[in-house]
């Protein structure tokens, strides 16, 4: 039997499903198109009965917040609409996989970013910001199969003339981006090791994506030698931290540690204060974007021919 979710409470409507043993629910909503232009919880009246709206968005983030994908809406008899959710399995870190942990016979290789709107919405809006020469150097630390850096170029037409370098340690997804970048170079390191690596000039712009919080990393050491070391005086860097984790393919909020059920975003928080602190420091104005990956994005203060 099917919720009634269409005159209930929101409180109501979360218990009931919380009190719902089954791994499927289904429930029984007011169609959002009847409530266009209203918020979340105003009574609307339809064929003189009042209903509670609800935009799809509220359905979408109940699911995701309950550990549940809600499955394509079906319109019912007028003005209903039926959802059906799917309770998702439990969600676990990765096993340690060593070099290969990222490769591309991990589960991690099946995480297509250049098809989560946000990410690419995010990533091209940081592009936009960066100024870059006629013939920029593009440095991708943790380049993995090269998706990013291929999303980046499909992103901005100005780095079809660029130098790309791509630091990873995992063989398998190197060969993967060599096939996929022939014109780049890439070099087979831990990040670890990346004060010892010979990567030529500096960089006009320095990507790194879901890779400074790795385990093994010094984090503090790696940006300070980014920024002293490896980024020219007018360079830019983009950031990406993990703010959500995959169960069963569907992309959750918020980021886990250990022995807590929900969110917990303190870390994050933390770490992306100290990165634009730092980055400040070094005459850089700092961006903070995102949602389920949180960019950084730093470029200089001033015009190139004022540093």
């Amino acid at each position: 039997m099917a919720i009634a979710a269409a005159q209930r409470s929101l409180l109501e409507v979360i218990a009931d499903i919380e009190r719902c043993p089954d791994p499927t629910i289904t429930l029984d909503a007011l169609d959002p198109d009847f409530g266009a232009d209203h918020y979340s919880g105003e009574v609307i009246l339809v064929d003189d009965v009042e209903y509670i709206h609800r935009p799809l968005r509220a359905w979408l983030e109940l699911g995701e917040k309950l550990g549940l994908r809600l499955r394509v809406p079906r319109l019912i008899e007028r003005p209903f609409m039926r959802l059906t959710y799917e309770r998702l399995p439990p969600g676990g870190r990765s096993e340690d996989g060593g070099r290969e942990k990222y490769g591309t016979a991990s589960e991690f290789a099946r995480i297509v970013k250049a098809e989560e709107p946000r990410f690419v919405l995010d990533l091209r809006e940081a592009l936009a910001r960066v100024e870059l020469p006629a013939q920029p150097r593009v440095l991708d630390l943790g380049v993995n199969t090269g998706a990013e850096l291929v999303l980046a170029l499909a992103l901005d037409a100005r780095l079809a003339t660029a130098t790309l370098v791509g630091v990873d340690h995992s063989a398998s997804a190197l060969a993967a981006a060599r096939a996929r970048l022939p014109q780049a170079t890439f070099v087979e390191a831990d990040l670890a090791t990346l004060e010892e690596q010979d990567l030529g000039a500096r960089f006009d712009l320095v990507i790194s994506i879901d890779t400074l919080h790795s385990p093994g990393i010094d984090d503090r050491r790696l940006l300070r030698h980014i920024v002293l070391d490896r980024m020219a005086p007018t360079g830019a860097l983009i950031l990406g931290f993990p703010n959500g984790r995959y169960r069963g393919g569907e992309l959750e909020y918020g980021t886990r540690v250990v022995n807590l059920r929900e969110p917990e975003l303190g870390h994050l928080v933390k770490d992306v204060a100290f990165y634009r602190r730092y980055l400040q420091q070094h005459r850089r104005r700092v961006f903070v974007t995102g949602k389920h990956e949180v960019l950084v994005t730093a470029v200089p203060y001033l015009q190139p021919d004022a540093l």
